[in-house]
């Protein structure tokens, strides 16, 4: 029992010669840098960077992306990401396999193994994830704290990161404005990357910072903010005339970047996954899987083979859930009833899946007699989904004149939906609404649509269309908020005096209204562009 006691005042002692020679370490580093604003070196906590904001102005910044600006230090989840959009369940779940050896071995081997994992055979020309999945997944996990306290400096903003460049560039410069990165570059050969790392050694924080252009206000002393873990880069901070430091005890305190924040807005997005993948929740993912391909059989057979009404109950127990919301059931409903004996309904919704169709025909079943049938009209639908729509589908051909014959053909033989956006957007956002319908009737009714699913998204505009239903029927759960709004009056039709632009803004606008959604002229071409390269004709 007396050992005990000199055990632990030895171990007390160890551990304050080792941290003493590990700052003397630092301190040295950074004495002998070349930079002439390294002479002094001072380190602060960065709640001292509050205080001389009106100093910092004029300033170039230096951070640490991972230590200083996201809420959460661990990358993990974005390799993750890489390989199950890029690579391949497979490769994901190699990774997830390997997760305890990377945090074995250290933070510089674990990084080349993840690497190694998820990059190795992918070609460098059709590397999309960090410019279409990442960004996303990387701006809810910014922290407010952490963001302001970048913005505070007005000069030039300089961010290192330990990934490497190909998979946070876009997110920095495009939706942060992010002057400069540096970043670790991948090895490419005949232009597929092997999964290896430049060399960190061949370059030293002076020679990063003579890449960076001497523009402006770059002449200015360069504040670093980083944090006390960084071991990756404390050559390239010793350049910096003062670094502010962020502890992990502070991050804690982080609240997530609200989305007013945004520099720029996250509108587009690609990937099936839906929730951030850290390791609890990527094991529960492929625990889930073969479970998720059961039920989804089990979904589907039961809503063809049972009537709407027994199929929606169904549904609901099993997590696919639903709201309808109505702003007077009777006068509505009583509405829709005479509208639909002098004719067909037009339909106007938003899209935000490939079912928000279905949801509306059972919907509808609450509102209007099924004297009359109900027909989608669609723009890109993938010929496997359309084979096992449970509703009648219509192909536009993307001709103004054959299209609208069409559509006026089907308005005579019953309801139909349209979704005027001509692709689907997962963000609160409105695409602008093709005016093509506004021209066919004045019988036409707004339909706001939202839905959330839990773990895999069923849209996508880079991967296989034909596995959207696959993905969407997989998800735990799912809700859709469904919201039939008050039939157009005549006056704000095309037959009232409007143009059909005016009807389509019109409409645009109520919808957003309802769902709290900001509208857009953005359009489906713009959609396919930024986020798979082409028109999006499929």
């Amino acid at each position: 029992m007396a050992g005990k006691p000199f055990n632990f005042k030895f171990f007390l002692f160890m551990q304050k010669v080792l941290f003493t020679r590990t700052w003397n370490k630092i301190y040295i580093q950074r004495k002998a840098s070349s930079s002439p604003h390294a002479s002094q070196p001072h380190f602060n906590k960065y709640p001292f960077l509050g205080k001389g904001q009106g100093t910092l102005l004029n300033k170039a910044l230096m951070f640490h992306m991972e230590g200083a600006l996201l809420k959460s230090s661990s990358v993990f989840p974005y390799f993750l990401l890489v390989a199950f959009e890029a690579g391949g369940p497979l490769r994901a779940f190699t990774l997830l396999l390997l997760y305890p050896i990377i945090c074995l071995v250290g933070k510089e081997w674990g990084l080349k193994i993840m690497v190694f994992i998820c990059f190795v055979g992918l070609k460098e020309a059709s590397f999309s994830v960090g410019r279409t999945v990442l960004p996303k997944f990387l701006l809810e996990d910014v922290g407010n704290e952490g963001f302001d306290m970048v913005m505070k400096c007005g000069g030039t903003k300089i961010a290192v990161t330990d990934m490497p460049r190909v998979m946070v560039d876009c997110f920095l410069t495009d939706y942060l404005r992010i002057e400069y990165v540096i970043g670790r570059e991948l090895k490419v050969v005949c232009g597929h990357f092997i999964g290896l790392m430049e060399d960190k050694k061949t370059s030293s924080g002076s020679m990063e910072l003579e890449k960076v252009p001497r523009e402006g206000k770059m002449d200015s002393p360069v504040i670093g903010i980083s944090c006390f873990n960084n071991s990756l880069h404390h050559q390239l901070f010793s350049c910096c005339e003062v670094v502010y430091m962020v502890s992990e005890a502070d991050k804690k305190n982080w609240q997530t970047l609200p989305r007013e924040k945004y520099p720029r807005p996250l509108i587009f997005h690609d990937g099936r996954l839906a929730l951030r993948p850290t390791p609890i929740a990527t094991l529960f993912i492929f625990m889930w899987i073969p479970f998720g391909i059961f039920l989804l059989l089990v979904r589907a057979t039961v809503f063809f083979l049972l009537p709407y009404k027994l199929s929606i109950l169904f549904l609901h127990f099993t997590g696919l859930r639903g709201t309808l919301i109505i702003p007077d059931d009777c006068r509505v409903s009583n509405e829709l009833k005479q509208l639909s004996k002098e004719g067909g309904l037009l339909y106007v919704c938003n899209h935000r899946t490939l079912l928000d169709p279905v949801y509306l025909s059972m919907g509808l079943v609450q509102v209007r007699p099924p004297s009359l049938s109900l027909a989608v009209v669609t723009y890109s639908l993938s010929r496997v989904t359309e084979l096992f729509a449970p509703i009648r589908t219509v192909r536009l051909i993307r001709n103004r004149e054959k299209d609208s014959k069409m559509i006026e053909k089907q308005l005579q033989q019953g309801h139909l939906v349209i979704c005027p956006e001509g692709t689907t957007c997962r963000e609160p956002y409105l695409l602008r609404f093709s005016p093509l319908f506004a021209e066919k009737t004045d019988h036409i009714v707004p339909v706001a649509i939202d839905f959330h699913v839990s773990m895999f998204y069923g849209t996508t505009a880079g991967g296989y269309k034909s596995l959207d239903p696959v993905f969407l029927l997989m998800n735990p759960t799912s809700h859709c908020s469904l919201a039939i709004l008050e039939k157009l009056p005549r006056s704000y039709t095309c037959k009232g005096g409007k143009s059909k632009f005016e009807v389509a803004n019109h409409v645009q606008a109520l919808i957003g209204k309802a769902l709290n959604f900001e509208c857009t002229s953005l359009t489906r071409k713009d959609k396919y562009m930024i986020l798979a390269g082409n028109e999006g004709i499929v």
